[in-house]
């Protein structure tokens, strides 16, 4: 039987200080795990410290966003004929040890993707502001799909080969593929289920959600739904 290739995404951009423990992290949550960290143009030594550690870097060419970055990481994996993608944010809030637990889940067959959700574990702490925006699009999203979603906004998740060849289309978001990618997903015949993982706090205060771009999300992803709902391109 031919054997199932896993891989490790990590979007990151300037994480010079996190990737080491991220990368660390998950080689000792996974046998021989295949990783591709995804250097979204980062100004420090990023790329070249992952590169240091032994793992797969694509560098891009600028700062392009976390959607493209992510995209990029999945283009990589339909490219090298990877069964199962995880993906997992470069700034070391998620906790590797989960990887197992979204393999374990994904790999039963009956889901396509499953997410990480911070808002099934009790000990995580989110901001107010930050938590109920969260929240607001948990309520739409679990509304519009038909099952309960508590943390669309996780970057946390794992997926199998079919929705892979799906992400890779042009309708992927550049920027935040949050609860518009569920609802697009739903809508296009996927399954998808949430389990509870830890998330560390961000000592450092960095978030791709500071100053005003917070009110742009809610903006975009507001605009981004509504779009959703009326594409018939799947």
């Amino acid at each position: 039987m031919k054997k199932e290739k896993i891989i490790v995404i990590v979007p990151s951009y300037n994480e010079e200080r996190n990737i080491p423990k991220v990368i660390e992290g998950i080689k000792n949550s996974i046998s021989k795990p295949h990783i591709a960290v995804i250097d979204d143009g980062s100004s420090d030594n990023t790329p070249l410290i992952a590169k240091s550690f032994g793992v797969e870097v694509i560098k891009l060419p600028f700062n392009m966003g976390y959607g493209v970055a992510l995209q990029t990481g999945y283009k990589y994996a339909l490219e090298n004929d990877y069964d199962y993608v995880i993906q997992i944010d470069g700034d070391g809030q998620h906790d590797p040890k989960h990887i197992e637990d979204l393999l374990r889940e994904l790999k039963k067959g009956k889901v396509d993707s499953v997410i990480g959700s911070r808002f099934l574990v009790n000990e995580n702490q989110v901001p107010f502001f930050r938590g109920l925006v969260i929240r607001l699009f948990g309520f739409i999203t679990s509304l519009l799909i038909g099952h309960k979603i508590t943390d669309p906004c996780s970057g946390y998740r794992a997926m199998n080969k079919k929705i892979i060849k799906f992400l890779v289309k042009d309708l992927y978001p550049e920027d935040y593929p949050d609860a518009d990618l569920i609802i697009t997903l739903h809508r296009a015949g996927f399954c998808i289920k949430e389990i509870p993982v830890r998330v560390h706090p961000n000592i450092q205060g960095k978030t791709m959600h500071s100053g005003l771009k917070p009110l742009y999300y809610i903006y975009k992803m507001f605009l981004s739904i509504f779009l959703t709902l009326f594409r018939r391109d799947y």
